[in-house]
């Protein structure tokens, strides 16, 4: 019998969102959309940021993963925005690990 602790979802989250943040490049990718506070696409990101476009890609993929952005198809192109409902959950989230 197996009387372990299990993780929390609030512990299984905050790690998600944790690894999501890891990378400079992550963060400033979430700091731009939060910046603009609308969508933008991959090639409107690539002239700010010091990666391969192949690496961004990767970064985004990451960040959509862990549902702290979101992209939108519009044909022929991916549009990405910050998820708001996730976002401020993993700023309430941080913020009460913080304390």
């Amino acid at each position: 019998m197996d009387t372990k602790p299990k993780f929390t979802n609030d512990q299984i989250k905050i790690a998600l969102i944790a690894k999501a943040l890891s990378h400079p490049a992550r963060v400033y990718i979430m700091e731009k959309l939060i910046g603009l506070n609308s969508c933008c696409t991959s090639g409107e990101m690539i002239g700010d940021i010091p990666i391969a476009r192949s690496t961004l890609s990767q970064h985004l993929k990451e960040l959509k993963y862990a549902g702290l952005i979101q992209g939108n198809i519009e044909p022929p192109q991916i549009k990405y925005c910050v998820n708001k409902v996730n976002w401020e959950l993993a700023k309430i989230l941080l913020k009460n690990f913080i304390k």
